[in-house]
């Protein structure tokens, strides 16, 4: 697929407030400081349309973007930031669970895993709680650029036994790099490929 056009649409932390319409969407969302800017930044061909920060947490709105006048690519707040205070990582959380399960526009959930750590409990647990709602979601590893390719295979099989322990069948996988574009292909076709079965 590709990208002719990304445009920023609206900011918000009301799901009632998103763009009304039927248009697919397809949400980004991990914990915080796991590369979620960058990657769509990448994807979208922009240097700044969705704003990187060295500081964890940034994110705070949901955040909807026109592809093509076909997809809404949505930039959803990070998970798990502990220094954002108690009411704070609160407030983040009702937002994001509001959109995940009210949203009916939601097509696809990409949880974006960095890929140098082993599997992390709030990670984990984050996926099991979509599989419980029935939430249709693909994983995404960042940062494969910041290990060797033997560590990013063995990095990725562990976190697939990880969760069979759980899961009978486990969800897509894909790998990225946003600084050497890599997965951008794969991560686009694989919005086509859903948006044909649309």
């Amino acid at each position: 697929m590709e990208v002719k056009s990304a445009i920023f649409i609206i900011s918000n932390t009301d799901v009632r407030k998103c763009p009304e319409g039927t248009r697919p969407e397809y949400a980004f969302i991990g914990r915080s400081n796991v590369g979620k800017s960058s990657l769509i930044n990448m994807l979208t061909n922009h240097k700044r349309l969705a704003m990187t920060s060295q500081k964890p947490g940034k994110t705070q709105l949901i955040n909807h973007f026109l592809i093509n006048d076909e997809w809404y690519l949505v930039d959803l707040p990070g998970y798990g930031y502990a220094q954002r205070g108690k009411t704070g990582r609160e407030n983040i959380r009702k937002i994001i669970e509001n959109y995940i399960l009210e949203r009916k526009q939601l097509t696809n959930l990409f949880v974006l895993i960095d890929c140098r750590h082993e599997p992390q409990k709030i990670d984990l647990g984050f996926m099991e709680w979509l599989g419980e709602n029935g939430i249709p979601f693909s994983i995404i590893f960042t940062k494969s650029d910041k290990i060797s390719k033997n560590k990013l295979s063995e990095n990725i099989e562990i976190y697939r036994n990880k969760m069979f322990e759980i899961w009978e069948e486990l969800p897509p996988m894909l790998v990225s790099s946003s600084e050497k574009k890599e997965g951008r292909e794969d991560i686009l076709n694989y919005i086509k490929m859903i948006n044909s079965a649309l």
